[in-house]
């Protein structure tokens, strides 16, 4: 495999490391000393930065007033976004930027596109459903209305004026920021599709959570929601693509976070002196670091596998499914295994609410939380290989 990536992509990463070089772990409080959520709202210093470096509009076509990257150049971007646990719903909006441009009408992408581009508006998706366990697209009902609305029959969709959304979408990330959210919903014949409407909308309610990392949920509400017809995107293959997307852009945020843990942990067991030596000079440490550096390296072969089926649409023996998977389940026990590591050969430093290590292993531990056992990765990779037999 080649995981040469182009000047451009390697430009973005230039670009990105720029902004993100002023960017302190501790510009919040820290989750472990503060109740509740660590701050009301995102870093708008950062994402204003983002913006005016074209960094938000990274893979809209130019029409858009994007740049025309793909999702191996925004993964790249939060990759590096994660070494400074930046507090930016960056995934989210891109992602849903993107899927629309990819999917959605040209009126839905007039009306979103451009000024997600510029920072103007926020994105975000709900891809929990009602607990996490079941398929986010069950856990909301979309019904068509208008003076031509009709049940579906035979899987066909009549002809309506908008659709009326109910249910509950739990654990949506930066909600209270966003300006619009992306819902995924099932219609009476059992279709997945992603309905799109404002925060503010009638019948939309929000309630706070708090992740463990600090930041704000939201459990969002819809009750009776309605959003015009060019407002729900219901081309085949829409929500599993952005489900895709997002799920990947969370490992390379994985990949980010471990890296930057595993340095920090070099560089203090390089300090650190016992008997007169470095810690980082006894077998037993260097072993368990190397241990987690392979960690990194498989973490990053498959992500770059994964984030590449889902840009290029490549055909393989298995379906893209699969490479998301197994990036799932090295990223999901990775970014555990390293910030466990850092944390014992850290010893009770690592523990210091004043060092930044204990912030990475709060974030680490929503990364994990959020993309699922490895177990049911592996089950689900085992499911695709029955289904598809090799040779």
């Amino acid at each position: 495999m080649d995981f040469t990536f182009t000047e451009e992509q390697q430009a973005a990463v230039e670009a990105a490391r720029a902004v993100f070089s002023d960017v302190t772990p501790d510009r919040t409080p820290s989750p472990a000393l503060t109740p509740g959520a660590v701050a009301e709202d995102i870093d708008r210093q950062l994402w204003n930065e983002l913006a005016r470096t074209d960094l938000l509009g990274l893979t809209l076509s130019p029409a858009h007033g994007g740049v025309g990257l793909d999702p191996i150049a925004l993964c790249l971007v939060l990759r590096e976004s994660a070494k400074v646990l930046a507090r930016i719903p960056l995934l989210e909006s891109c992602a849903v930027a993107t899927a629309v441009q990819r999917y959605g009408g040209s009126t839905l992408a007039a009306e979103l596109l451009p000024r997600a581009g510029r920072g103007e508006l926020i994105l975000t998706v709900g891809a929990n459903g009602r607990s996490g366990h079941d398929p986010a697209e069950l856990a909301v009902t979309a019904q068509p209305y208008g003076e031509n609305g009709k049940s579906e029959e035979n899987g066909a969709s009549a002809e309506h004026s908008g659709w009326v959304l109910d249910g509950v979408q739990s654990a949506v990330p930066w909600a209270q920021a966003a300006d619009w959210i992306a819902v995924p919903a099932h219609t009476a014949g059992g279709r997945p599709v992603l309905a799109l409407l404002p925060r503010t909308r009638d019948g939309v309610t929000l309630a706070d959570q708090v992740s463990t990392s600090g930041e704000r949920l939201a459990e969002v509400r819809l009750d009776g929601a309605r959003v015009a017809a060019h407002e729900l995107i219901d081309a085949p293959g829409c929500w599993e693509w952005l489900r895709s997307l997002l799920t990947t852009g969370t490992c390379a945020l994985a990949l980010g976070l471990g890296e930057r843990v595993l340095a920090m942990t070099a560089e203090y067991t390089g300090k650190r002196e016992q008997f007169g030596f470095p810690v980082a000079t006894f077998q037993a440490v260097a072993v368990q670091a190397a241990d987690r550096y392979i960690d990194l390296r498989a973490m990053e072969a498959t992500l770059w596998q994964a984030a590449w089926r889902i840009s290029s649409d490549a055909g393989g023996p298995l379906p893209t499914a699969a490479d998301v998977a197994v990036a799932k389940i090295w990223a999901s026990d990775g970014v555990r295994r390293v910030v466990q590591t850092a944390q014992h050969l850290h010893g009770g430093f690592g523990a210091d609410t004043d060092y930044p290590l204990h912030r990475f292993h709060a974030w680490a531990k929503q990364i994990e939380l959020s993309l699922g056992p490895a177990a049911a990765h592996e089950e689900a990779l085992g499911d695709l290989l029955a289904a598809h037999p090799l040779g």
